[in-house]
């Protein structure tokens, strides 16, 4: 008999296209639902919080004023006639700025020179009498009642004389008052009246700057002055152009607060104005403002939730991370200085955080400052 051979090798299984592509499809299933491990594990960067000193920069736009400034008006009223200055003009001790009506003025002036020549007349003819009955007394022509009569009508023209040139000064200083005068080297800073306009008495015409300083007047809010600025020093700055810059100092805090604006008036004092401004012009003032110690994170940190911002912060034991809610004091260039929520020490997510969920186990790198 012609021997059998046996095959005693397993059978070769051939797979077909269509189970290579179910194979493929269950395997990776498996690997999705598979145990993470580190090496699948999220990575995202974080920072330490820390308590750092928190400055902020404060500016504001205010005005240059004159240090020292007088109102210049007329004692009396009347009818404006003229203004012969404009904001801006200089003038000197002595210029006329401007005038009020003088009919009244001058005719009293006149009836007043009147009155004095009719009293010097009459002064002059008691004085020629009085000498008269003085020489008939002594010759014994003229009784001593009559002398003396005489001597009485003398004083009162005298008296009367006196009051004549009394009523003429008046006249001339009432004269001189519709005239107004610098009464010092001033700047003008404002034309508060215009002619044909009724002033009455010590109603302002002109303003004057008097002198060189100047001052920088700002309104401050009230809550931007809890906080002492860093440095005493102001930055003064042309809106226009902000690299002409000068120097001032704070002078003088109002205690009152503005009830409509809420606002305080601070005033500075300029040492150095910056080129380019004069009275009346805007200015912008900056300072530093030196706040307490609190915690500061990059803005790319923060996320929403439905009560407000927040961040995540990673437990360093078991690298799951948190959803905390925080209260943000302000927000300045690239950070957000907070006011609690998070303390010193704590890891918080500074990139990635919109891939995370609550309990989410993630491994971190600490990102460079």
């Amino acid at each position: 008999m012609t021997p059998k051979f046996v095959n005693t090798e397993p059978p070769v299984r051939v797979f077909h296209s269509r189970s290579r592509a179910f194979a493929l499809a269950a395997i990776a299933t498996l690997t999705l639902h598979a145990p993470a491990t580190a090496q699948t594990l999220l990575r995202v960067a974080t920072v330490t919080a820390e308590r750092i000193a928190a400055e902020s920069t404060f500016s504001l736009t205010g005005e240059i004023v004159a240090r020292d400034t007088l109102t210049a008006s007329f004692p009396l009223s009347g009818r404006l006639t003229d203004v012969f200055v404009t904001t801006g003009s200089k003038v000197q001790k002595g210029d006329v700025l401007a005038k009020i009506d003088q009919v009244q003025q001058v005719q009293s002036l006149r009836a007043a020179e009147a009155g004095l020549v009719s009293a010097k007349a009459s002064h002059q003819q008691a004085r020629e009498e009085s000498e008269r009955q003085d020489a008939l007394l002594e010759r014994g022509a003229t009784t001593r009642s009559t002398r003396d009569s005489a001597a009485d009508l003398l004083r009162a023209a005298e008296a009367q004389e006196a009051q004549a040139l009394a009523e003429l000064d008046r006249a001339k200083k009432a004269l001189a008052d519709t005239v107004l005068l610098a009464p010092t080297a001033a700047t003008v800073t404002d034309r508060l009246a215009e002619p044909g306009q009724v002033i009455g008495a010590a109603q302002s015409v002109v303003e004057l700057a008097l002198g060189s300083d100047f001052d920088a007047v700002f309104e401050v809010p009230e809550a931007s002055l809890t906080s002492a600025p860093k440095s005493p020093e102001v930055v003064l700055s042309v809106l226009a152009t902000p690299e002409k810059t000068g120097l001032g100092a704070m002078r003088e805090v109002s205690p009152l607060v503005d009830p409509a604006k809420g606002t305080v008036k601070v005033t500075v004092s300029v040492e150095s104005l910056p080129a380019g401004l004069s009275y009346g012009d805007p200015v912008r003032g900056t300072v530093i403002v030196q706040d307490a110690d609190r915690v500061t994170l990059p803005w790319s940190s923060i996320t929403a939730q439905a009560t407000g911002p927040a961040v995540w912060v990673i437990d360093p034991t078991s690298h799951q991370v948190a959803l905390r809610e925080i209260s943000v004091l302000r927000y300045i260039n690239g950070q957000v200085v907070l006011n609690s929520g998070i303390d010193a020490g704590e890891i918080v997510v500074s990139k990635g955080a919109q891939l995370l969920y609550p309990g989410q186990t993630v491994d971190f790198v600490s990102e460079v400052k």
